[in-house]
């Protein structure tokens, strides 16, 4: 059974920092993109961050490029996200997903709540 878990969200000052974590199990973590998305109050879900299978190249939305960087350990199944300089539009609920297989079955953790505010 595939599992997604997010951790590290949480209440955090403007310009201050996060580090969220996102574990998996049930497929083979090494052949997935992995992504990041978030979702904040009355808006649709964005893609925030990609890294792909062996963490060679890196995507960023815009409005996070320099201050956000996605990562992962393919021998511990965990793929990462670390924000700096956090804004108050940085709120929202974000998302680990995974994107694997022939036919790029995608799957979802349950997602971690990120509040930025002074």
């Amino acid at each position: 059974q595939v599992q997604l878990v997010e951790s590290g969200g949480g209440l955090v000052q403007p310009g201050g920092s996060l580090r969220l974590s996102c574990a998996a199990s049930g497929f083979t973590f090494s052949n997935a993109v992995m992504n990041w998305y978030r979702q904040g109050p009355g808006k649709e879900r964005d893609l925030v961050a990609t890294i792909t299978s062996a963490g060679t190249t890196t995507y960023y939305k815009d409005s996070v490029r320099g201050r956000f960087t996605i990562s992962r350990d393919n021998a511990k199944n965990t793929v990462y996200l670390q924000m700096n300089s956090l804004k108050p539009e940085d709120t929202a609920v974000y998302y680990c997903n995974a994107m694997t297989g022939p036919v790029r079955t995608r799957y979802w953790g349950r997602g971690t709540q990120v509040t930025v505010s002074s």
